[in-house]
């Protein structure tokens, strides 16, 4: 699975996976950068065959409703959804 990195703070592994579309992922995107967050992306409607697979099946360990956006704190804290308090709460 291939993952687009942003520079910033180092607050522990942070992934987002997101579609390229969602307004929602992108008000996260912003609030991650507003906070200066480094985190990993992917935006999974932009991958396709065995790498969709793969981004799919990642995500379906931490939220088996494959919503987006889905942020992923550290391998265990999971953020469905643009929730600013929550994001900010463990990030910020």
């Amino acid at each position: 699975m291939e993952l687009k990195h942003v520079d910033g703070k180092d607050k522990g592994n942070v992934l987002l996976f997101a579609l390229s579309t969602c307004g929602w992922c992108k008000k996260v995107r912003m609030l991650l950068e507003d906070l200066e967050v480094g985190y990993d992306y992917i935006y999974v409607d932009l991958t396709s065959g065995d790498q969709r697979s793969e981004a799919v099946n990642t995500l379906k360990e931490f939220n088996e409703a494959v919503s987006f956006p889905t942020l992923v704190i550290n391998k265990k804290d999971v953020i469905i959804g643009f929730e600013m308090e929550d994001i900010e709460s463990k990030l910020g």
